[in-house]
């Protein structure tokens, strides 16, 4: 098992004074069987008027916070102390067809093993990830016949890790998986939703996964591209594995490096902070992340 403290700070600077703001945070890493949340505190500046601990639609840990008097800034640190565990996925040649779980996810009238009635939730098309024909063209070649669904989620992750050039401000967060395809340019977020994006297109179910990867030292022979900085990943319906997690920026099967902080069907449902404001005009974020091992 390793351990890692986590500081993650949110700057926003508004061009004029907020009258009234409402904020929706995920900033608290996810308790499940590979990860547990050992500390975990907010700071925030100003103090707001109401804050709330909630559960999110995919059980994730929120902080709802509301402003009802003028402010010109909002800064929210959160520090956290997290215990990642390994992950004992056994081998992917051992999971099924993805043929087979294609069948498995879609409707029957009987009813559905629980397992796979929670998968469907990440099968359809969302937001960020629409279905799309491109998307199934890109992967056809990693789901051959009777292939294994977990070994065939591992190649497109190298094709995709092999294909696109990470580039940081090439994109935004409303850039289409279709313009990443065109472009092979991107950064973590748009690899994790092209990737999803090909398995829901091809009846398959994956998940968006938000949180951070260990930060390397500079004397170390390699560094994990998305550190210093919110990264994502994807999550993989592999039955009988459970769940497999992704990461094709990085061409790996996720393990202790990775922590995690939220899932849901895209960056929409599980982006750190978002929130409505009311006045304030144009304004500037800054965001830092710092991730060290501890243990």
């Amino acid at each position: 098992m390793t351990q890692y403290a986590v500081r993650h700070i949110t700057v926003y600077e508004y061009g004029g004074e907020v009258a009234h703001s409402h904020h929706l945070l995920h900033l608290t890493p996810r308790e499940f069987e590979y990860q547990r949340c050992l500390a975990h505190s907010l700071i925030l500046d100003p103090k707001p008027s109401s804050a709330r601990q909630d559960r999110d639609a995919f059980g994730n840990a929120i902080a709802r916070l509301e402003y009802d008097r003028s402010h010109d800034h909002l800064s929210v640190t959160a520090e956290m102390r997290v215990e990642v565990l390994p992950r004992c996925v056994g081998s992917l040649e051992g999971s099924e067809s993805w043929e087979r779980v294609r069948e498995r996810l879609r409707y029957h009238a009987l009813a559905p093993r629980p397992a796979d009635l929670e998968a469907c939730r990440f099968r359809m098309r969302s937001r960020h990830v629409p279905l799309k024909d491109e998307a199934e063209d890109y992967a056809r070649g990693c789901l051959t016949a009777g292939r294994p669904i977990a070994a065939a989620a591992h190649a497109l992750t190298r094709q995709i890790y092999r294909d696109f050039d990470y580039v940081p401000g090439a994109t935004t967060n409303r850039t289409s998986i279709t313009d990443v395809l065109a472009s092979r340019k991107g950064v973590c977020q748009d690899f994790a939703h092209l990737m999803i994006g090909c398995l829901r297109a091809s009846g398959l179910a994956a998940r968006y996964v938000s949180g951070y990867i260990r930060t390397m030292p500079d004397k170390e022979p390699e560094t994990l591209v998305g550190g210093d900085a919110s990264h994502a990943w994807v999550s993989v319906y592999c039955p009988p594995l459970g769940w497999v997690d992704f990461d094709p920026t990085n061409d790996c099967v996720v393990g202790e490096d990775h922590v995690t902080l939220a899932w849901g069907r895209d960056f929409g449902d599980v982006s750190p902070l978002r929130g409505m404001i009311v006045g304030g005009g144009r304004h500037k974020l800054a965001v830092d992340v710092a991730v060290r091992r501890i243990g």
